[in-house]
Formats: structure tokens, sequence, C-alpha cells
């Protein structure tokens, strides 16, 4: 690991580190939080939370706008960020769109040329990543995961697809069910192909209904979305829970928009509850 910067952040440091990714085939930069106590020689790894960002974001949004060090410095809670895609490849395509290539990830294993051998986000994510720190001994192997929109989405199938790894999960505003929504069935059909009965594998909505453990759900989603009718569909991920009697917490929140405004109006809420799954 190549460190690029460090910084100063409520006696924590914020650092940045670019690596060689050998499931994504590419270079690629992701950011860490340590809290001030692990710091000290000696001090055992924090427990971390991994947090997937959105469409079009890099692991510096959240770092900067989240307002996510503070509570975390109080907790000891470590915050690693990854890229949302890999970057620079030329392939084909890859810069046409916000929505789709480069910074749309999807957090998901493409099968479809180009994008198949290096558009895995999910392995990267599920076990690269945390495999590499947690040999480095920067963060422990207890693990907490949480993402915005496309992260947010991400964020639900890891835990949904992993039991056992991740102590809690939650979500701001996720795309709930990918598959019956425009920004998902064009990442869907670009990585996957057009075998929809194929996509399930990726769609938060039809994984509960035959998840192995019933990790409880925490998602806060904005009421002013602009994305909340056509793409986000929360009330289907509500009802599969439902039907599956799978615990959920959605809290529809008045006046909030899909920004990192939202975000940082909630986050200290989202951190407390995997802090207090992560035993913190």
């Amino acid at each position: 690991m190549e460190l690029l910067a460090t910084t100063l952040s409520f006696a924590g440091e914020h650092r940045r580190y670019r690596h060689r990714s050998a499931v994504l085939g590419c270079d690629m930069e992701f950011a860490v939080y340590l809290p001030p106590q692990v710091l000290a020689p000696g001090a055992a790894p924090a427990p971390v939370l991994y947090w997937l960002s959105g469409l079009t974001c890099n692991d510096q949004n959240f770092m900067q706008k989240a307002g996510a060090h503070r509570r975390a410095a109080e907790l000891g809670m470590a915050i690693v960020c990854p890229d949302t895609s890999p970057r620079g490849l030329d392939l084909p395509g890859e810069d046409d769109s916000y929505d789709f290539g480069s910074g749309a990830g999807f957090y998901l294993n493409a099968h479809r040329e180009p994008w198949a051998a290096h558009y895995h986000m999910y392995d990267y994510v599920v076990t690269e990543l945390p495999g590499l720190l947690e040999a480095e001994g920067l963060v422990s192997h207890r693990r907490a995961i949480s993402g915005h929109s496309m992260g947010g989405h991400g964020a639900l199938v890891c835990a949904l697809k992993n039991p056992g790894r991740y102590a809690s999960v939650s979500a701001f505003a996720p795309i709930c069910h990918p598959s019956a929504c425009p920004w998902g069935e064009k990442a869907f059909r670009g990585y996957l192909g057009d075998d929809v009965e194929a996509w399930a594998e990726w769609d938060a909505t039809l994984l509960v209904p035959a998840a192995i453990e019933r990790l409880p759900l925490l998602i806060d989603q904005g009421l002013a979305d602009n994305f909340l009718e056509e793409q986000l569909h929360p009330k289907a991920l509500l009802s599969a829970c439902q039907k599956a009697d799978h615990p959920i917490e959605l809290r529809m929140q008045s006046g909030y928009d899909h920004s990192y405004f939202f975000i940082a109006s909630f986050i200290d809420e989202h951190l407390d509850h995997h802090g207090e799954a992560l035993g913190l």
C-alpha cells in the first residue's frame, strides 16, 4: 500500500492509500479514518465501518462531507471508504455516462464483456480490501457496513449475501429494488446481460426472502428526494421484509433530499447503531 496523504481530524487520522488490486486488475485508491484510540503504540486495531458511496463519488466524498469523524473518534471506530469503480481502464464506454462505468460499479461482479475482467467491486469490498487492511493491522475483523444510494444498495447486498461477516448494516436512500428501476436496469443489463433472473442475485428486495441471517436493516430515506419514486423503491424492500419477517427500520424523513446534507444530519445515529453492534 502506498500512503498518499495523512490529515489529522478529531485527534484521529484520515489517510488515503493507493494499491494494486488483483481482483480489479488496476490501481485503486481508498480512504481510512483511524480514531485516536488506535494511534498509540501497541494499540489494538479498531472495529471498522465500511462505507460504500453512490454514483459519481469516490473515496473522498463521504470523508469530507458527511461529518462522521467526530462521532467515530468518540466511539473508537475506524471507517473505510473504497472507490465506487475501477478507474482508467480505457474500456469502451466507461466514461460515457454518470450511471454506468467509471464511478458506477454497483458493487456487483460483472460477467458481461468488456466489464467481466475488471468490474468485480463486490469481491473487492467484501474480500480483497478488508483482507488487505486486516493483514496490515489497520482495522480489526469486527465489521459493519453502510452506504448511500448505489452504495446503500451495495451495503444491503453485501450484508444479505454474507451471514456472519458484518455485525450491522444500514443505508441512506438505497436503491432498494434495482431490477425495477432505470439505474439498476441499465447497470444490470450492461454488467450482467439480458437474463433478468440472474439479476436477482444483486437485488436486496429479492434477496431478503432467502436470507439466512436476519440482520436488522436500518434505512433513512428523505421524502424530498428527487429519486425516491423512480429509482429507490424503499416500499418494495419494506414489503419484502414484512413478508419474510426480516427486521427493518425504515425512517422516512420529511423535507430531506438525496444530498450529503441529509447524510450529515443522521450520520451520528447510524454510527451509534453500528457502534452498539460492534461493542463500542
